[in-house]
């Protein structure tokens, strides 16, 4: 709570609200409140039964709105299947694991650059699952991408496996 509500007296509200809820008491303890809990989905729960309780409500509303979908983890998994090919079938888990972490993180360090932000690589798709329009540009983007590990750029910085907080 102490994240989406810094304010101590808002924060106090809102626990107030939470413990009304979680004791069914006031409106949560109506007898429709109570039977719809197990009949509707959380959502339209607090559409029609939240009112008393607003600033739970909205709360309610934004991470019970959040699409969940498992492109994040398909793409974890190309990569994963880029490193560990036919040609590299020997390579050991960690060392693939560690590979597809390494990449991935490169990838989003990337968009750090001004190349990034003005050239082709801007259309990687590092951003998880949002995407502005179905236009051409952004329908199968992935299919056109080049997914190299070879980056001429990196060839010259030395990873020496040093902790820096030593």
């Amino acid at each position: 709570m102490v994240k989406y509500f810094p304010n101590q007296d808002e924060r106090r509200e809102v626990n107030i609200e939470y413990s009304n809820f979680s004791l069914s008491l006031e409106d949560f303890g109506s007898v429709d409140a109570i039977h719809d809990r197990f009949i509707l989905e959380p959502l339209r729960w607090w559409a029609v039964h939240g009112s008393s309780a607003p600033k739970l409500q909205a709360l309610a509303f934004k991470l019970l709105g959040q699409p969940s979908s498992s492109s994040c983890c398909e793409r974890n998994w190309s990569t994963y299947k880029f490193i560990h090919s036919a040609t590299r079938n020997k390579i050991m888990p960690q060392r693939a694991e560690d590979l597809v972490f390494v990449h991935t993180n490169l990838r989003l360090l990337s968009r750090r650059s001004s190349a990034y932000k003005e050239g082709p690589n801007k259309m990687w798709d590092v951003g998880g699952d949002q995407f502005d329009t179905l236009d051409e540009l952004n329908l199968g983007r992935l299919e056109f991408e080049d997914l190299s590990l070879d980056e001429p750029e990196l060839e010259a910085v030395v990873f020496d496996g040093e902790d820096d907080n030593e």
